[in-house]
């Protein structure tokens, strides 16, 4: 005799109710995987802008302004 579990499994080797089957194992894993990439991606953008001269500039000029004594 199998014991239950406390959310209700009576076999072994059953998954608890609400858990996901089939098709649907593994899918928060690869959700997780594609948005580690976007975020890859969108920092390696940032990095791109954040070199363009244009862009230096423009915080060196705002960080000056800041700085600077009225």
């Amino acid at each position: 005799m199998v014991a239950k579990s406390r959310r209700g499994a009576s076999r072994a080797g059953t998954p608890p109710k609400g858990t996901p089957r089939g098709s649907e194992e593994g899918m928060a894993t690869a959700e997780y995987a594609i948005a580690t990439l976007a975020a890859v991606a969108f920092a390696g953008l940032l990095v791109v802008i954040m070199r363009s001269e244009e862009v230096r500039g423009f915080l060196l000029n705002i960080i000056r302004a800041a700085l600077a004594i009225p």
